[in-house]
């Protein structure tokens, strides 16, 4: 049995439905009661006792930090701390937790920093952690669909839309998260993930075809800047013990979105 947080999401969604076309058992950990079925379990990520209780038996987990976008650097590392506890109480041998490139560093990457604390955390569980850094989404344009869609803007969190950057697709994310469940290693690892680049400007253009019309490019400022600038000052680099290379391209993420 493989419980799967995040499971209504893109890549939790994506890890839990490569597992069920594998004929593995799922067991999906949702919030809303309403939600559940028969083989899931209900349980809150600031819930310690009800997410031990939804790890229990299981032979690995699939864990990720959802953002909040109102919640404090406490709340965030809270949810850290449940998600590394109910690992440790629960005793699962093996997890996978989505990460990002850059969490090798405590600070400096904006919110990248909780998935840092995070990797930290399952450390000290005892279980074998297997963590998956991943670029940018392809599907972070989800965000700012209605700006595309509605005003024939795309906006750019960023000094310039000509800068290529890592982006890669949820539904490759989940099916390496899937694939290191159902295989997983001796040892503890850090998965790099790396995909095709695009510039933000590209990204306009992709989506601007799919959507029938062109978008216009617009810089704006952002809380994530810090995270941007990390990046800009080469702090999101490679640094796992192996590569896996994502191969779905922004042309048909785009399409399914749209």
């Amino acid at each position: 049995m493989y419980a799967i947080t995040g499971a209504t999401g893109h890549v939790g969604g994506a890890a839990a439905r490569t597992l069920h076309a594998r004929d593995l058992p799922v067991r999906r950990v949702v919030r809303d009661p309403a939600k559940a079925g028969a083989a899931d379990a209900v349980a809150d990520l600031t819930d310690p006792a009800a997410l031990t209780e939804a790890f229990r038996g299981c032979d690995g987990a699939f864990v990720l930090i959802p953002p909040l976008p109102s919640g404090s650097d406490t709340e965030h590392r809270h949810m850290a701390d449940t998600i590394a506890t109910a690992v440790r109480d629960s005793g699962v041998g093996h997890v996978v937790a989505l990460s990002s490139w850059g969490a090798q560093h405590e600070s400096g990457t904006g919110p990248i920093r909780w998935l840092h604390h995070l990797e930290q955390a399952l450390g000290g569980t005892g279980a074998v952690v297997t963590a998956v850094r991943s670029p940018h989404f392809q599907e972070k344009v989800e965000a700012t669909l209605g700006a595309a869609a509605e005003g024939g803007i795309h906006p750019v969190f960023g000094d310039s839309a000509d800068v290529p950057t890592t982006m890669v697709a949820t539904r490759d994310i989940g099916r390496v998260a899937a694939t290191a469940l159902a295989d997983p290693p001796a040892t503890s690892e850090i998965v790099h993930l790396d995909g095709p680049e695009y510039t933000e400007r590209q990204v306009a253009e992709k989506l601007g075809a799919v959507l029938g019309k062109p978008l216009d490019v617009a810089l704006l400022a952002a809380e994530l800047a810090e995270m941007y600038d990390a990046e800009a000052r080469g702090l999101l680099q490679p640094a796992g013990d192996r590569q896996h290379r994502c191969v779905t391209e922004l042309g048909d993420t785009l399409a399914a979105l749209a």
